[in-house]
């Protein structure tokens, strides 16, 4: 039931020690704002993760060559690893089950490449029709490579989106045109886009074309596959996992490289870094939270305190109400209603203005591994009731200290 006169009191005890309370409303306050903005940036973080990997397909596997560091089987160490197409073509059959797509990568070296008199440098890459799944290749006109250009070795470009818009900026669409490659003409046939400036400046060109236009030979750079998706987190990486380790070991008998010499393939797994970034990011967010109850723990300290003050300032005024018949309940009421008014008033503003914060500037932020960093609203509002309950503990001690004051001790007090 709606007490009024319980409410002036409170009013009145605020406005005689405004300073008092609003220095216990902002330690607890600034507790909430504190803890939220660090979840926040604890899930921009998060964000941040997420989006590094989204650049690339989730469950994509990498291969590059090394050097061998160890003897091996009456071989030096020193030898330098050359992936080839029989590394390629026997791993996919190997491994044809595990495999969504696969490609291999191809550096054309050594080559120029120009637009009309314009000398071009940019990347120039021999790539697979598949690899545009690899990457994820978002394509702004024209098309990816597909098979029919693999298999008849066209003379065919695609070419990313900083390319066309630096080199083609004064025609329609670079599509149709053409660019020559050490002298070759290559027909543009597509413009993807990336999420980074770095990776939309290169020219792929068909594998096939570039090992037997460029004396590539059977070489390779690299070898890419993806896995298929499922729906488990903990399945897809002990899956890529696994993938890995198979293709690593078949690479090292095929190229007679010890087993345990790390230095001579390299196999990198997307899903497997994947795991151990958000286990960072679990960690750090358990510390945020750990500083954070810390903060709002100092804060409910405080306002035990001034509750303690407030039953010492008030002590013959409680002995003259129990005098008058007051319940020590009516007394612990009265005490607890102004710890939980205080704790829920600071706690609402901490939260509507660290929130408004991030509402506010979280879109804008995106840094190094941070990107829009926000914070669950359920989360949030349930921290703050937790910190009204924390507030009524708090006030709890001094309004049942206050209760049990002998009415003869209360009235005798200074």
């Amino acid at each position: 039931m709606f007490d009024i006169e319980r409410w002036q009191e409170i009013f009145d005890t605020i406005r005689k020690n405004k300073l008092r309370t609003f220095l216990t409303g902002l330690s607890v306050a600034s507790g909430i704002f504190i803890l939220v903005i660090l979840l926040g940036f604890g899930q921009g973080f998060r964000n941040g993760i997420a989006h590094e990997f989204e650049q690339d397909a989730a469950t994509s596997v990498w291969v590059w060559p090394g050097t061998t560091t160890k003897k091996y089987k009456g071989l030096n160490p020193g030898r330098n690893i050359q992936l080839t197409n029989a590394n390629y073509e026997f791993s996919a059959r190997l491994l044809e089950d595990d495999i969504q797509f696969k490609s291999p990568r191809i550096f054309v070296r050594n080559v120029s490449v120009t637009y009309g008199n314009e000398a071009l440098v940019y990347q120039v890459q021999g790539v697979s029709w598949q690899f545009q799944m690899i990457e994820n290749e978002n394509m702004s006109a024209g098309r990816f490579l597909n098979y029919q250009d693999e298999r008849g070795m066209a003379k065919v470009a695609v070419i990313g989106k900083k390319i066309a818009d630096d080199v083609f900026s004064d025609v329609d669409s670079p599509v149709g045109e053409f660019v020559k490659i050490s002298g070759l003409p290559f027909k543009i046939v597509g413009v993807f886009n990336e999420t980074e400036d770095r990776e939309e400046e290169r020219i792929y060109i068909p594998m096939t074309t570039a090992q037997q236009v460029f004396n590539g030979g059977d070489r390779l750079n690299n070898l890419a596959y993806t896995l298929p998706p499922a729906d488990n987190f903990e399945e897809v990486v002990a899956h890529s996992i696994k993938f890995k380790n198979k293709l690593r070991t078949y690479l090292q008998e095929a190229h007679t490289v010890a087993p345990d010499d790390t230095n001579a393939i390299f196999v990198w797994s997307a899903m497997e870094e994947a795991k151990r970034y958000y286990s960072l990011t679990d960690n750090i967010a358990l510390f945020f939270w750990f500083v954070g109850i810390c903060t709002i723990i100092a804060g409910v300290v405080g306002v035990s305190n001034i509750m303690l003050i407030v039953v010492r300032e008030r002590t013959k005024e409680i002995g003259i109400r129990k005098a008058l018949g007051a319940k020590p309940w009516s007394i612990v009421g009265m005490i607890l209603h102004e710890s939980i008014f205080i704790t829920a008033i600071s706690g609402f503003a901490g939260l509507i203005f660290s929130m408004g914060l991030l509402e506010f500037l979280g879109p804008h932020i995106e840094v190094d591994y941070i990107v829009n960093p926000s914070v669950n609203f359920t989360v949030a509002i349930s921290t703050v009731f937790v910190l009204v309950l924390a507030g009524a503990v708090a006030g709890f001690f001094p309004a049942w200290r206050a209760a049990n004051i002998h009415t003869i001790d209360a009235l005798r007090d200074e």
